[in-house]
């Protein structure tokens, strides 16, 4: 059975810092590109970073460029993103994302999300 658990989300005032985390089980981590979404109430779930299988970063959304940075730890089967000078935009449930090298044959898998709240 696969999981995609995220964690680290929560209440912060602007200008703070929080990290996600990503664990996956029941995959070949190692081997699926991993992203973090996010949707806000009342908008479209939006693409937020996106990491190779080999840890590179791939897409940043414009909005979070020099903000965030996703990065993942294969063995811990674990996809991390690092969130700073957060603002209040950046409130939304948050989730991560696999997709296989041949996503004909295996379908993507999301997390169930996680809340992050920028408030004063």
């Amino acid at each position: 059975q696969v999981q995609l658990v995220e964690s680290g989300g929560g209440l912060v005032q602007p200008g703070g810092s929080l990290r996600l985390s990503c664990t996956a089980s029941g995959i070949i981590f190692s081997i699926y590109t991993m992203a973090w979404y996010r949707q806000a109430p009342g908008k479209q779930r939006e693409l937020v970073a996106q990491i190779t299988s080999g840890g590179s970063a791939n897409y940043y959304a414009d909005s979070v460029k020099g903000r965030f940075t996703i990065s993942r730890d294969n063995a811990k089967n674990t996809m991390y993103l690092q969130m700073n000078s957060l603002k209040p935009e950046d409130t939304a449930v948050y989730y991560c994302k696999s997709t296989h090298w041949d996503p004909a044959r295996i379908p993507d898998y999301w997390g169930q999300g996680t809340q992050v709240t920028v408030s004063s």
